[in-house]
């Protein structure tokens, strides 16, 4: 008997795909990385998610890893293996920009926020920061997030706008996002947390052509 027909009938086995979430206090990095992590589990992957690194304080870098596939034995993204870069604030793309592997996409908020040493004069926030960025990461989406934010309805959905331009670039169905964020975010903010997805995911899947993961 052939054995070919069972050897076939094997699942592929699915890559583990690294993700590194970057961004200042009170920008929502804590809960974009809940939704990854619910999405991906509703989906059937192994989850693994680190701490929050840094200070979480309004204001403070924070980080934090994220990592799924069939079996993932360690929850820490290394320098150099991310696959994504989800960054919130644009000095922190730069800042986190060597932790991508080559190839790898970077997706961040063009906002500025000035951190501690810039509000104190001590320091100047780099005028040619999304110059800087291009130059270290070839594959990048700039994502204006306060305003789409805004058109969906509360500039407090920057962080869904955020997993909306970095969804094209994951294997999760539209439909585990629409089920996940339906039941995580507040219900009275639940259209506007859609919309704001909705409008993230549009101005990334425009730019997918020229941004592809390999992942």
């Amino acid at each position: 008997m052939s054995t070919s027909g069972s050897a076939q009938s094997q699942p592929a086995s699915r890559p583990t795909v690294n993700l590194l979430l970057s961004g200042v206090g009170g920008q929502g990095v804590v809960l974009a990385s809940y939704v990854l992590s619910q999405v991906a589990m509703a989906e059937g992957y192994d989850v693994k998610q680190s701490e929050v690194h840094g200070m979480s304080q309004r204001g403070g870098s924070v980080t934090s890893h994220f990592r799924f596939g069939d079996k993932v034995w360690s929850p820490l993204v290394t320098p150099g293996t991310a696959d994504i870069l989800l960054s919130f604030e644009a000095l922190e793309a730069l800042r986190y920009a060597h932790w991508l592997r080559p190839g790898g996409l970077l997706v961040y908020n063009t906002v500025r926020i000035n951190p501690s040493p810039v509000a104190a004069g001590l320091a100047e926030y780099p005028a040619d920061i999304d110059a800087r960025i291009a130059a270290v990461a070839a594959n990048v989406r700039r994502v204006d997030a306060g305003a789409l934010a805004e058109e969906a309805g509360t500039v407090k959905a920057v962080n869904v706008v955020m997993l909306g331009a970095t969804s094209s670039a994951l294997p999760f169905a539209p439909e585990t996002w629409e089920v996940v964020i339906r039941r995580v975010v507040p219900p009275k903010t639940v259209d506007v947390n859609l919309k704001a997805f909705a409008l993230g995911a549009a101005q990334g899947t425009s730019e997918a052509a020229a941004c592809t993961t390999g992942a």
